[in-house]
């Protein structure tokens, strides 16, 4: 019989630890087919020039501007599936229904085998964006339902754990059986490439079913117009608020330009090493590795420095050298040079998120007791920040021809966010004071 929210245990070791395997599950999405291994896929498998609807754009353009659809689509329906978490007791059918839409698309990618079904490889590609990011939302509201607020930064590390080393693990996988395809018994490594879409979409609904049987079952409320309307109410609530709090205003203007960069860089840095320097998959999944492994000590660095001087100082270091990761993109001709490029951006990669997200916490108005619909705010802003940042990476190379000139114009959205970062104060910790 399904669990009511009233009869399962807070804090049970059994269900954390099933909560954060669907970290585990769906991470495997994000690393292996958005960072590693589909963009030059993608673009190795279609013409450089696809007609769409009488439109001719660049293979690399289609696969950006698919990006910024789906989350256009995300960001349309975030409040409202928020709303449905929130109040109508759905998380976990929805959970089940995105990740089950997530995982048979990345499937379909298997039969994606060039132009022939370049609308499949597309569409499919947008679907499984959207079933990762919808899951997300119900996933995140798993948290507060299944811990106490005390275990709540303890018990999110450790998804975030099994995330990092998931995706990891099937990642290496993937290098070898796309490295050594032959030995394997594949006919060819374009064969061996797809069978790896094939291992995402198993490993993610495979591993999904673990958190599906243990997470508790929601009492379910009727569908009502409130239920579905609160999630954009709230919105609207916070925004006002923000509207008169000028330092909280400041730096959300400020992390939707650099977020803007930052997504953008990792959606489409993969995109930039195959297509401009001619990276193969298995140099692209090394290079993704690399870049994960610097992050771990990026994070750490970056986080001692917030101690020692503040949250600002420290996110305007990060700045600079995202700024100089775009001009040196800009100007790069040699693999081993984009190696630094990519070593540079996991330096600064995992500290910029987390940091932000904990700025942004001690911005907020003191005493705030419903932080939830902040950080909803928070969260569409950033899918807003994706669309515009992808889709502007995607309109210059299509009017330019130039990937690299794309790369340097993102060097502008990092340069508006520093400079609104400047008029931002944050408040003193016990950690750490802002200057």
């Amino acid at each position: 019989m399904a669990s009511s929210p009233t009869d399962f245990p807070i804090n049970d070791k059994r269900i954390i630890n099933g909560w954060a395997l669907f970290d585990w599950a769906n991470s495997a999405f994000a690393l292996v087919i958005t960072a590693a291994i589909f963009p030059a896929y993608y673009v190795a498998v279609t013409d450089d020039v696809i007609n769409v609807m009488g439109l001719e754009l660049s293979n690399s353009s289609l696969y950006t501007f698919a990006i910024s659809a789906s989350y256009f689509v995300i960001a349309l329906f975030s409040p409202l599936l928020s709303g449905i978490a929130d109040y109508g007791g759905r998380r976990k059918f929805f959970l089940k229904f995105f990740t089950i839409l997530g995982a048979t698309a990345c499937l379909t990618l298997f039969f994606f085998k060039g132009m022939e079904q370049v609308e499949l490889g597309t569409i499919s590609f947008m679907l499984s964006m959207i079933g990762f990011a919808g899951g997300l939302v119900f996933y995140n509201a798993f948290l507060p339902v299944i811990v106490t607020e005390d275990l709540y930064d303890r018990v999110s590390a450790r998804g975030f754990s099994f995330g990092y080393i998931g995706s990891v693990v099937l990642l290496v996988i993937n290098l070898v059986m796309i490295q050594f395809w032959e030995a394997i018994g594949f006919p060819d490594q374009g064969t061996a490439t797809r069978y790896a879409f094939l291992t995402v979409g198993l490993w993610w609904i495979g591993f999904a079913i673990i958190p599906f049987r243990r997470l508790p079952s929601d009492a379910r409320q009727k569908a009502s117009p409130e239920m579905l309307s609160k999630g954009f109410e709230e919105l609207k609530k916070v925004w006002k608020d923000i509207k008169q709090e000028r330092n909280i205003r400041s730096f959300l203007f400020s992390f939707f330009f650099y977020s803007a960069g930052v997504q953008t860089v990792l959606f489409l840095a993969s995109t930039f090493a195959s297509k401009e320097l001619n990276f193969g998959t298995s140099e692209l999944i090394l290079t993704i590795l690399l870049l994960q492994i610097v992050a771990i000590l990026g994070a750490y660095t970056f986080a001692r420095l917030s101690e020692w001087k503040g949250n600002k100082v420290s996110l305007i270091t990060m700045l600079l050298i995202w700024m100089t990761i775009c001009v040196v993109g800009y100007l790069v001709q040699e693999k081993t040079q984009f190696y630094g490029v990519a070593a540079s951006v996991g330096l600064v990669m995992g500290g910029i998120q987390s940091l932000s997200r904990s700025t942004y916490s001690k911005l907020l108005p003191v005493g705030t007791a419903d932080t939830t619909s902040y950080f909803s705010f928070y969260d569409v802003l950033e899918k807003v920040a994706i669309i515009i940042g992808t889709f502007t990476f995607g309109f210059i190379e299509q009017i330019t021809g130039s990937m690299r000139l794309s790369m340097l114009v993102l060097s502008g959205f990092f340069l508006v966010g520093l400079l609104l970062l400047l008029n931002v104060r944050i408040r003193r910790t016990a950690a750490a004071g802002e200057k």
